[in-house]
């Protein structure tokens, strides 16, 4: 099951056991409280009914703080003398979500623990193969080199419209000499 959820101005999608980094979070809490905008649940099945969401929660354990990377900001203005310089660091709050609760859902682990019950009880026989079995999963054998020089290949296409469309032109007759001037 995973949620895509909104802090600080940013969506992130979550599941259960990640670590994500969000914008600072200021308080001493341990614990935070999301309300997710969508919940997508193990079969597939998206939930993005405003009602239902209402009363879902993507709670999670604040690890620390910690800081993004420098960014030097630079302002220049040519012939004027002016400049500026400045730097940010962006604060982030790192947090690990500890679990998506959704009211009416089933819980992953009775679902696990149905599903190997099922197996448990279920007989176990074998198929036995027949041969046509094996043979339909035996992958083609390829081509030999002999095969393959047997087949026809196409007939070379001319490599430009312009060359296979142009007549042939008559031949340039050379300029008579110019006259000599006495």
């Amino acid at each position: 099951m995973y949620a895509i959820i909104r802090a600080g101005g940013k969506q992130a999608k979550v599941q259960s056991g990640d670590v994500i980094d969000i914008e600072r979070v200021k308080g001493d809490s341990e614990e935070l409280s999301f309300s997710p905008l969508l919940v997508v649940d193990d079969k597939g099945t998206a939930v993005s009914d405003r009602s239902v969401l209402a009363n879902a929660t993507v709670t999670a354990k604040v690890l620390g703080e910690s800081q993004g990377p420098k960014i030097d900001i630079y302002k220049y203005k040519n012939k004027t003398g002016y400049s500026r310089r400045q730097g940010h660091r962006q604060k982030y709050t790192r947090i690990e979500i500890t679990g998506i609760e959704m009211p009416g859902a089933v819980k992953p682990k009775a679902k696990v623990a149905a599903v190997t019950e099922s197996v448990e009880t279920a007989p176990k026989t074998e198929t036995p193969k027949t041969e046509a079995a094996i043979s339909a999963a035996k992958p083609a054998t390829p081509k030999t080199a002999a095969a393959k020089a047997q087949t026809p290949k196409p007939a070379a296409k001319p490599t430009t419209k312009r060359a296979a469309a142009k007549s042939p032109s008559k031949p340039k007759t050379p300029k008579p000499p110019a006259p000599e001037e006495k």
